[in-house]
């Protein structure tokens, strides 16, 4: 793709290029998201996709995904980003009527953008799903690194009825997952219930739907309460381990752990306020 339109370069209408004789939607500002809401509490980012009634993903919300994972993840105040939803559903996949030959590319691409955003960021990312999610939906709550549901959800990869497989979700559920699992949620398209899926580990927590507001309050105040440099350093230490045998792996979390954490301010900070018997004052750096 063209460096100018990955980084969202505008033709005369001012939102989208000409690339390889099709036109790509540039990367949306926050300010002009129309189906993703934006709200910024203290440390935590969060996003609220609102296409009524099931989210379905097309190319203008995958963009707004994209461009609002991107930009509070280099936001260094940010120590969170939530991804939640309006509706009924949490995104029930890819809107069938973006299939189509002249809209292939530019739904790819905007596709891409939106999981290469959710599995590059640093920040860390919680999910929280109340109702369906599934497809692209599923996937996104199976590339967070938190997921908090409900007895309503229901988490499925349909694609194999249309003819096509998951790209996505084939190579990372088999990680979350195991192979057998992996192997039955993508060859059946069939769906599973919360309360599967937290046995499975897809899910961290369901709890009740009147619940629901009170855990991720929780969960969002035990995130933010730590380091944000210290945050994104466990999360590159776990995520770069996945996938090497186990010696290797210790040593790529030891790698960060001894070049990168010991020169931040906060992890010296930690270690005093463990001396003196005292809450830590993070700074952040």
């Amino acid at each position: 793709m063209d460096r100018n339109a990955k980084n969202g370069a505008t033709g005369k209408n001012g939102r989208g290029v000409e690339v390889a004789g099709t036109f790509v939607l540039a990367a949306p500002k926050i300010e002009e998201f129309q189906l993703v809401k934006v709200r910024v509490e203290g440390a935590v980012a969060r996003l609220t996709l609102d296409r009524p009634d099931h989210n379905l993903l097309n190319e203008r919300m995958l963009s707004e995904i994209a461009a609002g994972i991107n930009t509070f993840g280099e936001r260094n105040a940010v120590k969170l980003i939530v991804l939640e939803s309006a509706c009924k559903a949490f995104c029930g996949g890819i809107e069938l009527g973006e299939y189509t030959q002249r809209r292939v590319f530019q739904m790819l691409e905007a596709f891409h953008s939106a999981f290469a955003a959710m599995l590059d960021t640093a920040t860390p990312v919680l999910v929280v799903v109340n109702g369906a999610a599934y497809g692209g939906g599923a996937e996104l709550a199976a590339l967070a690194d938190l997921v908090i549901a409900t007895p309503k959800a229901r988490f499925a990869q349909p694609e194999i009825k249309l003819g096509v497989f998951p790209p996505l979700a084939a190579a990372v559920l088999p990680y979350i997952l195991g192979p057998k699992q992996a192997l039955e949620l993508v060859l059946t398209g069939e769906a599973i219930t919360g309360e599967r899926a937290l046995e499975l580990g897809l899910v961290n927590w369901l709890v009740p739907e009147a619940d629901l507001k009170k855990k991720v309050d929780e969960v969002i105040a035990k995130v933010s309460a730590q380091s944000g440099p210290v945050l994104t350093m466990a999360k590159k230490a776990i995520l770069n381990s996945l996938g090497l045998p186990l010696r290797e792996g210790v040593r790529s979390s030891l790698k960060v752990f001894l070049n990168e954490l010991a020169e931040l301010e906060d992890s010296q900070e930690g270690l005093r306020a463990l001396v003196e018997k005292r809450a830590p004052n993070w700074k952040n750096r």
